[in-house]
């Protein structure tokens, strides 16, 4: 036997692990893979801007990620993001989705545009799709 071959087969080889430490790191590997989606019919935001440089005025701006089901689309329900039923967008019937807090009316602008939530004490908001 050449004196080095014995270092190469001990190089080669797999090294012996318990069935413990493989069902360790296969467990962690579906942790990372399963953080990184969302559970269905779910939303997060991923960026929020705002803008108050108009006195009296703030424009806010946000993107959301949704995995929504089948038949959703990504809407606004209770002023957060949202899965909603993808005939209410398609009609653009925006109020069906109840887009404005408990406390607030919501009106469809005149061109479907959009909607607007006014609370209580007169101040309106106003939300645009584009």
């Amino acid at each position: 036997m050449a004196p080095g071959s014995r270092r190469r087969d001990a190089c080669t080889r797999w090294p012996k692990m318990s069935s413990t430490f493989w069902v360790v790191v296969l467990l962690t590997a579906l942790l990372v893979l399963y953080c990184g989606q969302l559970a269905a019919g779910t939303c997060e935001i991923v960026t929020l801007d705002r803008d108050s440089s108009q006195p009296r005025r703030t424009i806010a701006r946000q993107t959301a990620r949704c995995a929504c089901k089948k038949g959703q689309i990504a809407g606004t329900t209770r002023a957060r993001p949202a899965c909603v039923d993808a005939g209410i967008v398609r009609k653009k019937q925006w109020c069906e989705m109840v887009p404005c807090l408990e406390d607030e009316g919501c009106d469809l602008l005149v061109n479907k545009s959009g909607w607007t939530c006014t609370q209580p004490g007169g101040r309106v908001k106003t939300t645009t799709v584009s």
